[in-house]
C-alpha cells in the first residue's frame, strides 16, 4: 500500500506580538479574564501588506528544507485558508509562483479551523490514487482580518500565522505499523451555521465581514464531536486511545483541548499545547502546534501521532499517522 510520509514541516508566525494586556488597552477585557477563559497569552498579528500568502511562504520554505526538496520536486500545492489574498484566484497559486514551481497544481481548501484536517484527507487521497507523489500541504491564516475589535468574546481568540508538511508516496505493509497517514475521519453539519460564521463574503454583502461566534455552544459541540473523531479514526486502525503517544489538536481555547482529554481519559501530558503562544490561529494551528513538538524533540519517528481540529460550518476530522 502506498503511504503518505511526511518528509519535512514548517511554520512561521508574524513578528508582531499582541499580548493580552496590550489587547485590554484596545477592548474591555483584561490578561486575567482572557487567561482564565481561554489558556491565551499572547496572539501573532500580520504586519500591516503581510498576507496570507506570505506567511505561507515562509513556512513553505522551512518545510522543503527539512526534507532537503526543491519547489521543483512538488506534483501539487494544497493550501488551507479561509483568509486567503483575494477572493480569487487561490493564495495557493500564489505561494506556487512565489517557490517559482513553474508546473503541476495547486488549490485551496475550505473547511475553516479543521481546514489542515480537510487537506491531509485530499493530499492523502491523490497521493494514494498516484496523482501525485509529492504534496505540499500549507495552512495559512491572516484571521486578524476578519475579527471586529470592538468584540471581546472573538477578538481575543484568533491570531495570525502558517505551517507546512511535505507528504510524500513511500510503500507500506498496509497495516498500522506503517509509517505515514493510516486515516482520516471527515465530518460537517450545515445546520450548525449560526454557532460560527463570518457575516460577509462576496455573494452576499460584497464585503469581508467580521467573524461571529456564539461561544458557549460551540464548546458543547466542539468537546462532543473532537471526541467522536477521535474515536472513529483509532478504531478504524485498530488501535486503542492509550496507543497515541501524541495528540496534536487545534489550538481554539485551553478549556476545549481540557475537555477532550478528560472526556476521552487522555494524559495531558499526551496533549500538545500551543494556544497560550499563538491562540486560534484556524487552518494554521495544527501544523504549528505539530512543527513545535517535532522542533522540541516530543515527536519522534515512530511514534503514531493524532491531529484533531473543528472549525465554522461545522466542519471536524482526525487525522492519525506514524510519524
Amino acid at each position: 500500500m502506498i503511504r503518505s510520509q511526511v518528509m519535512g514541516i514548517g511554520a512561521y508566525l508574524p513578528q508582531t506580538v499582541l499580548t493580552n494586556a496590550e489587547l485590554a488597552k484596545r477592548v474591555d477585557t483584561s490578561d486575567e479574564w482572557i487567561r482564565e477563559r481561554t489558556g491565551i497569552r499572547q496572539r501573532h498579528v500580520a504586519g500591516d501588506g503581510e498576507k496570507t500568502s506570505d506567511l505561507a511562504l515562509a513556512a513553505s520554505r522551512q518545510a522543503l528544507a527539512m526534507a532537503g526538496m526543491d519547489a521543483n520536486e512538488l506534483d501539487l500545492i494544497v493550501c488551507a485558508t479561509t483568509t486567503p489574498d483575494e477572493t480569487f484566484p487561490a493564495t495557493a497559486t500564489t505561494l506556487q509562483a512565489r517557490l517559482n514551481m513553474n508546473h503541476g497544481a495547486a488549490f485551496d481548501v475550505q473547511a475553516v479551523c479543521s481546514g489542515f484536517v480537510y487537506g491531509m484527507a485530499v493530499a492523502d487521497s491523490l497521493i494514494k490514487t498516484g496523482m501525485a507523489k509529492t504534496v505540499l500541504l500549507v495552512g495559512a491564516e491572516t484571521m486578524s482580518r476578519l475579527m471586529d475589535w470592538t468584540d471581546r468574546t472573538t477578538c481575543v481568540l484568533f491570531g495570525d500565522g502558517a505551517g507546512a508538511v511535505v507528504l510524500q508516496a513511500k510503500e507500506g505493509r498496509g497495516d498500522n505499523t506503517d509509517r505515514g497517514v493510516l486515516n482520516t475521519k471527515l465530518f460537517s453539519d450545515g445546520r450548525l451555521h449560526d454557532l460560527l460564521y463570518v457575516d460577509g463574503g462576496p455573494s452576499s454583502t460584497q464585503t469581508t465581514g467580521h467573524l461571529r461566534m456564539q461561544g458557549k455552544e460551540v464548546f458543547r459541540h466542539a468537546v462532543t464531536n473532537i471526541s467522536a473523531a477521535i474515536v472513529a479514526s483509532v478504531e478504524e486502525a485498530g488501535l486503542k486511545i492509550s496507543d497515541i503517544d501524541w495528540f496534536v489538536p487545534h489550538q481554539a481555547n485551553q478549556r476545549i483541548l481540557d475537555g477532550t482529554a478528560r472526556k476521552l481519559g487522555i494524559s495531558p501530558d499526551k496533549v500538545v499545547t500551543t494556544v497560550a503562544q499563538h491562540g486560534n490561529t484556524s487552518a494554521a494551528s495544527v501544523p504549528l502546534a505539530l512543527a513545535t513538538a517535532v522542533a522540541d524533540g516530543r515527536i519522534r519517528k515512530g511514534q503514531l501521532v493524532l491531529l484533531e481540529a473543528m472549525g465554522g460550518g461545522f466542519t471536524w476530522g482526525a487525522s492519525l499517522l506514524r510519524w
